[in-house]
C-alpha cells in the first residue's frame, strides 16, 4: 500500500526541468503531484495554469535550473507569480541545481554577478524559501534575504563508494577550491586526500600542473560539485594514472555534461563516473560508464522537515 502524507496543505508541483525527479519526490513524501500545465504561446512566451486550489497551502516547486537555463528560470519566476496570485501560504522553490552559480563574483572588471541577480529575481517574484543542493560556492546563501536550506550530496556519494568495498582509496580534489568537499568524502571513507594543482588559462579549459599527495598504487576517487565539459576531470584522471594510481573513479553532484563531455569521459581513464539526478540526463548521456544516484529521498525528507518545522541540518549528522 502506498504511503500517504497526512497534511493535505503540503503541495508539490513540477515544472519542465526534471519531472521524473519531481514524481519520485512526491512518491517518497506520499502526495500526488499538483496539477498544472506549462505551455508556450506561439511566440514562445511561457503560459502556466495551476489546475487546482492552493489557497492557504505550503507549495513546493521542483525545478533545477539546468539547460536550457534561461527557459527554466523564466518558468520558475512565472510559477511563483501564479502561486502568489492564487493565495499560496508559502512558496518554496526546490532547486537542486542552481543555474548561474559559477558567476558568483567579479573575476574581471565589468563582469556581472549573475548568481546574485538570480537570487534577487526569485525573491522579487515572491518565493518564500529556496531549497538547494551543493551550491558551487556556499557563500551564495548570503545572496538571499529569504530563507535558504543548503543540502549536501556527499553522504549519497559516500554511501555508494562504501558499498563498492574498494581497496586503498585516496580522495582527490581536482583543484584547490574543492578541498573541503574532498575532505568531507574522505572522512566518510576513512581515506587520505590529494589535490591536483592546475592552471586554467580560460573558461572551460584546464591544464593540469602537478599532484599534491601520494597516489602511488592507490584507487583514486575524484570529486567535484559540477562536471560541465569534463575537461578538468578527464585531464585529472589521466594525470593520476600517469602518476601511479591503479584506477580512477570520478563523482559529482551535478552532471551538466555539456559539449564534448560524454566523448571525453568515454575516452578517458575514468573507470566509472558517479552522479546524481539533480539534473535529468538525456538518453545519449546515459552511457555504461555513468552511474546516476537519486537525490529524491534526501529532497523529500528535507521538504517534510521544513513543512513540519523540524531540523534540516540533522539530515547530515
Amino acid at each position: 500500500m502506498s504511503k500517504v502524507y497526512a497534511d493535505q496543505n503540503l503541495k508539490v508541483f513540477s515544472l519542465n526541468s526534471n519531472p521524473d525527479l519531481a514524481d519520485e519526490i512526491a512518491k517518497v513524501i506520499g502526495v500526488e503531484l499538483g496539477k498544472c500545465s506549462v505551455t508556450r504561446f506561439s511566440d514562445g512566451e511561457v503560459q502556466i495554469n495551476i489546475e487546482e486550489s492552493i489557497r492557504g497551502c505550503d507549495v513546493y516547486v521542483i525545478q533545477p535550473t539546468s539547460a536550457p537555463v534561461n527557459e527554466h528560470i523564466m518558468e520558475t519566476l512565472i510559477m511563483i507569480d501564479a502561486l502568489k496570485r492564487a493565495s499560496a501560504k508559502t512558496i518554496n522553490i526546490v532547486m537542486p541545481y542552481y543555474g548561474y552559480a559559477r558567476q558568483d563574483r567579479k573575476a574581471r572588471a565589468r563582469e556581472p554577478i549573475t548568481a546574485k541577480l538570480v537570487a534577487n529575481l526569485l525573491e522579487t517574484a515572491g518565493a518564500t524559501r529556496v531549497i538547494t543542493l551543493d551550491l558551487h560556492a556556499p557563500q551564495i546563501q548570503g545572496f538571499f534575504d529569504i530563507l535558504i536550506d543548503h543540502l549536501v550530496g556527499v553522504p549519497i556519494l559516500g554511501e555508494y563508494f562504501k558499498s563498492k568495498n574498494l581497496d586503498d582509496i585516496i580522495v582527490v580534489s581536482p583543484d584547490h577550491g574543492g578541498v573541503t568537499r574532498a575532505r568531507k568524502l574522505a572522512e566518510r571513507l576513512k581515506a587520505p586526500i590529494a589535490i591536483i594543482d592546475k592552471r586554467r588559462p580560460r573558461p572551460n579549459v584546464a591544464e593540469v600542473m602537478n599532484i599534491v599527495g601520494n597516489i602511488e598504487g592507490k584507487t583514486a576517487i575524484l570529486i567535484d560539485d559540477i562536471i560541465d565539459t569534463a575537461g578538468t576531470i578527464t585531464l585529472g584522471a589521466n594525470a593520476l594514472i600517469e602518476n601511479g594510481a591503479t584506477e580512477v573513479y570520478a563523482c559529482c553532484t551535478h552532471p551538466v555534461l555539456s559539449g564534448p563531455a560524454i566523448e571525453r569521459i568515454e575516452n578517458s581513464k575514468i573507470k566509472e563516473l558517479v552522479v546524481t539526478n539533480s539534473i535529468a540526463l538525456a538518453e545519449e548521456k546515459k552511457i555504461p560508464k555513468v552511474t546516476q544516484l537519486s537525490v529524491a529521498p534526501l529532497l523529500a525528507e528535507a521538504i517534510i522537515r521544513v513543512h513540519e518545522e523540524q531540523s534540516v541540518s540533522t539530515l547530515f549528522d
